[in-house]
Order: C-alpha cells, then sequence, then structure tokens
C-alpha cells in the first residue's frame, strides 16, 4: 500500500479527506496531514510518504516551495497539487517542478481517488523499471566476472597465450602488466563429516574467506574462485620490496595454527615470476604446495581427533629443522643426527596407538613438499609416497623408527642427485608430435600428454619450466611460423592457410597472425620477410635436439 501525506492551511479541507476516504480499503495509508510546509517536513522526513497532496497558497512555507524542496531531496516522492487557484502560470510553475498532478478545488472523493491510482500505478510501473535495470545491472556485473573470472583460470591454466590475455583483458578494462607476479591458492574445506552444523561452518568458511581476502586485498591483486572450495590470487608488484612484504603476510597465514577450526584452510604459495607467461608455472607451483600441505593438516586433524580432541604441539617431530638437514647437512652424518632427533619417540606407544604413524606421516609430507618445490620435476611421486607409508604402517619400535627417517633422508638425497635435466629426450618428443600435429585443429595439450605418458597438469609445468614459454605458446608459436612459410611460398587463400596450419576460425587467426606478427596476412604477403632467424626445429639439433625434418 502506498502511503499518502495531506498538506493545506484549511482545516475543514484536511477534515473532509480524512475522513471521506476509507484509506487501507482503497488501498492506501493515510500517515496524516499539517498545516503548512514547514509543519509538514519532519512528518515527511518521519513517514516517507509514497504520495503527498499539497495546497499551493499556505503560510511560512507555501505548497511550491514545499515540492520544490521535497523534489529535489526525496524525488521518489510523487506530488498532487490541490489548489483553490485555476491560474495558469501556477500550474505551469508546478510542471515546471515535477509535479505529477494538478487538480483545482473543490475535488470530490472519488476524483481525487481516480487521481491517487492513477499516481499509484506510475509508481508502480517506476518501482518495476528500477528493479528490471537494477537486475540488468547485476546481471551485466555477474556476467562480466564470470568472463573475468574464465580469462584468469585460462590464463592460469596456461589455455591462452600472453598476447591473448593482453588482447581479451583490454576488451574488460582488466590490467594485467606488471613488473612482477606470485599465484597463491587457498582451499576452504570442512573437516568433520557430520552436517549438524552446516549453517555455522558456512557462516565461518565465509568469515575466514573474508578475512583472506582483506589479507591479500590490493588495487593490483587478481583474484577468481576457481571451485567451490578454491580461490586464486594472482599479485601483482612494482618492486621485489613489495613482493618481499606480501609474501611475508601471506606466510603469516599459510602457518598459522587452525587446531581449534571446524574446517582447514590450505594455502598454496608459487614462485615470483618477472613475465606474464610465467603465472601458468607460478599457478601450478601453487597448488602443487597447497595439495600437500592438505595432506598434512588433514594427517594432523586424524590426529588431534585419535587424541580425543587435544595434543601437545611438541609431540610432532621438528619438520624445518629435518628438512634443512637434507638440503645442507651431510649424508656421512645422518645416524648421528637422526638417532638425536628421533628420540622424541623414545616413549611412543607403536603397538596400542597410531601416534607414531600420524607423527611420521606428518614430517614424510613435509618432505615430501619440500622435495617437490625443490625438484619439481619427479616422476612416480605419489607411488612413493605410498610405499613409504606403508613402511610407516609397520613400524613397531624406536629403532625401526630411525631406521624409516634414514630411508626417508636416503630417497630425499636421491631426488637431488637425479634432478639434473632428464627431461631432455621427453621434451624432444612433445615438440617432434606438435609439429607432427599442429595442422589438427583438435590438438591440443591433453594430446601431447597421451603420448608421453604423462599427465596434463606436469606436462604443462615442466615445458614452461624447461623452455620459457607455456606448450600454448609454443604450438602458436609454431602454427604462425607455418602460416608466415605458407603465405611466403604458395598462393593459398588466407582462410586455406588457416585450415592447413590448424585454425578452422579463418577470422580468429586473421587477428592472432597480426597480433603476432603486427601485420595483416595481406600485408605479410605483399611487404613481410620470412624469418629464417626464427628457432626452427631443423635447427634445434645445434642445442642438442635432432631434426624433426
Amino acid at each position: 500500500m502506498k502511503k499518502v501525506l495531506l498538506v493545506d492551511d484549511e482545516i475543514l479541507i484536511r477534515e473532509t479527506i480524512r475522513d471521506t476516504i476509507q484509506w487501507e480499503k482503497e488501498g492506501f495509508i493515510y500517515c496524516g496531514d499539517a498545516s503548512d510546509g514547514e509543519v509538514a517536513l519532519p512528518m515527511i522526513e518521519q513517514y516517507q510518504p509514497d504520495i503527498l497532496i499539497t495546497d499551493i497558497k499556505m503560510p511560512f512555507m507555501d505548497g511550491l516551495e514545499l515540492s520544490s524542496f521535497v523534489r529535489k531531496n526525496m524525488p521518489d516522492i510523487k506530488i498532487v497539487i490541490l489548489s483553490g487557484h485555476g491560474d495558469f502560470e501556477y500550474a505551469r510553475t508546478a510542471l515546471r517542478l515535477g509535479i505529477e498532478e494538478y487538480c483545482t478545488k473543490p475535488i470530490s472523493s472519488a476524483d481525487l481517488l481516480v487521481t491517487l491510482r492513477q499516481v499509484s500505478d506510475k509508481i508502480d510501473a517506476a518501482r518495476q523499471e528500477k528493479l528490471e535495470i537494477e537486475q540488468l545491472k547485476l546481471e551485466e556485473r555477474r556476467q562480466a566476472s564470470l568472463t573475468q573470472s574464465k580469462l584468469l583460470n585460462d590464463l592460469c591454466s596456461g589455455f591462452i597465450t600472453t598476447s591473448e590475455a593482453v588482447h581479451l583483458s583490454s576488451k574488460l578494462n582488466l590490467n594485467l602488466l606488471s613488473r612482477y607476479y606470485v599465484v597463491v591458492t587457498a582451499d576452504f574445506r570442512k573437516l568433520t563429516l557430520s552436517d549438524s552444523f552446516q549453517e555455522n561452518f558456512l557462516d565461518d568458511m565465509k568469515q575466514a574467506e573474508h578475512k583472506l581476502n582483506l589479507k591479500l586485498d590490493g588495487s593490483n591483486h587478481l583474484v577468481f574462485k576457481r571451485s567451490k572450495t578454491e580461490w586464486v590470487w594472482i599479485l601483482k608488484f612494482d618492486s621485489p620490496e613489495q613482493t618481499k612484504q606480501a609474501l611475508d603476510t601471506v606466510q603469516q597465514a599459510q602457518n598459522q595454527s587452525m587446531e581449534h577450526l571446524s574446517y582447514s584452510i590450505s594455502i598454496g604459495i608459487g614462485s615470483v615470476q618477472d613475465r606474464m607467461q610465467g603465472i601458468h608455472v607460478s599457478f601450478l607451483e601453487a597448488m602443487e604446495d597447497m595439495h600437500w600441505r592438505r595432506l598434512s593438516r588433514q594427517n594432523r586433524h586424524a590426529m588431534l581427533e585419535s587424541r580425543n580432541g587435544s595434543f601437545e604441539q611438541s609431540v610432532f617431530l621438528d619438520r624445518a629443522k629435518f628438512v634443512e638437514f637434507l638440503k645442507i647437512g651431510s649424508p656421512a652424518h645422518t645416524e648421528t643426527f637422526i638417532h638425536s632427533f628421533a628420540s622424541i619417540l623414545q616413549h611412543t606407544d607403536w603397538h596400542s596407538s597410531l601416534i607414531g604413524y600420524y607423527i611420521l606421516n606428518d614430517l614424510t609430507l613435509e618432505v615430501f613438499r619440500s622435495a617437490r618445490d625443490s625438484y619439481p620435476n619427479i616422476a612416480n611421486f605419489d607411488i612413493t609416497l605410498y610405499e613409504l607409508q606403508k613402511d610407516i604402517e609397520s613400524i613397531r619400535t624406536l629403532d625401526e623408527a630411525r631406521s624409516y627417517l634414514i630411508k626417508l633422508a636416503e630417497q630425499y638425497w636421491q631426488w637431488r642427485s637425479g634432478a639434473s635435466d632428464k627431461h631432455g629426450d621427453m621434451l624432444l618428443k612433445v615438440k617432434k608430435y606438435i609439429h607432427e600435429h599442429y595442422d589438427k585443429d583438435y590438438f591440443s595439450l591433453q594430446d601431447a600428454a597421451d603420448h608421453v605418458n604423462l599427465s596434463s597438469g606436469h606436462l604443462s609445468k615442466v615445458f614452461s619450466q624447461e623452455n620459457g614459454q607455456t606448450f600454448i605458446e609454443y604450438l602458436t608459436q609454431t602454427r604462425i611460423r607455418k602460416a608466415m612459410e605458407l603465405l611466403q611460398t604458395t598462393q593459398a587463400k588466407s582462410y586455406e592457410i588457416a585450415f592447413l596450419v590448424g585454425y578452422n576460425d579463418a577470422h580468429y587467426f586473421s587477428n592472432l597472425f597480426k597480433r603476432v606478427t603486427g601485420m595483416t596476412t595481406r600485408q605479410f604477403r605483399k611487404n613481410g620477410q620470412y624469418n629464417k632467424d626464427l628457432p626452427t626445429p631443423e635447427r634445434e639439433e645445434h642445442k642438442g635436439f635432432v631434426s624433426y625434418s
């Protein structure tokens, strides 16, 4: 129902209008009346009426002055002038002020109701229009957010080249350019399977996400939600000092104790990159870091439950000390170090409790996480972890625990000694495969990964680290190089060349060619020169590769 306020200096008119209309039955609320504009103002502030009925000629503040004030400060209020003056000048002034209706006295209750219903319909129409506009704006913002999230996700996943990312971001008014980049990922997960605290859990999760967003907040930082539980931040910095300061903040959140919470937050940090194409590598490293930290937190939570909800922090082995020994210690001192290091386990019950398993598994997960950071190209990582965890299950004495720690150290050193470039043959096969299949429009990273029996994520990471460019950038470079050659050596049309080098969309190919070469295909065919100094497969034998031709 619409609220109505009446302003008139004649008490008889006020009482007549008030008493002769059944307001609620007609769909209105009569808020009250005032004798002049000055008295009406505080009532308007208090009741916020939808419709204001006012006389013109009143003492202290007349109807036109009141209408002018209301239109300026409360533009949603519709104003109906009810005046005994039929003078055209009054009507013209009222219309100039934006008055909805101008009625002359005397007016019957029936006629006034007709006017009020007309004004009410206009209010409903205006509100509906406003609602539809807000919904359209909300949908536009949602679509823009989805488009931005897809762009950022594709950039992190290595699905688009640097030039494509810059081109698409300019359309979204999104600034991707920076001196330094770091990717941070976070996974928010419920620790218990029980649904009894579902509502509180969701509230706690939203607060945790909000707090982490505030810590990573920055006008230059980019964020998107990758899945129901995962957030990704692309942090951008202008100097190494800014980068270090921000990463210190992230690491504090990363190492925060969360034993008292009903949920787990696992935060991964990638390496600092000075080129946009490095965002993909930083993202993969952050996801890997997050994965191992999540395993570690799950292990600690399982131990907490096995101890009925309480344990001393000192029950865990010093992970940082052990990893430091693996990195800088001497294998000749292994037995002496392990004997002292594991002394904290001398009172552990290995037969009737799982505490020993959780303690050693906690240390093992940290060693694996550190190894993955230092030597990202380790093969059969999960299989090795599974085998070591099976070894932990069979431990029944302190001496067996010490023997296991020696084995764990030896495994780490084996990874370290084998961390030299052993991917040359694999990368050679991948590049050869690219040059054999680049002309297929369906060719993808997954096809190449299947060819060398690796996961697409692992191949993408290794390819980027070893070549200084992502898989998709190398594939695009190969296709464009071949297109340049065909433009110079054949009379094939542009759309035919697009098909020959693996693009079924000629318009997309033309735009991409211009972004990469700075020329249209027509300009290149007329004025361009095939650059024989580009690193072609035939000449990579000088870098230790054989010819593909």
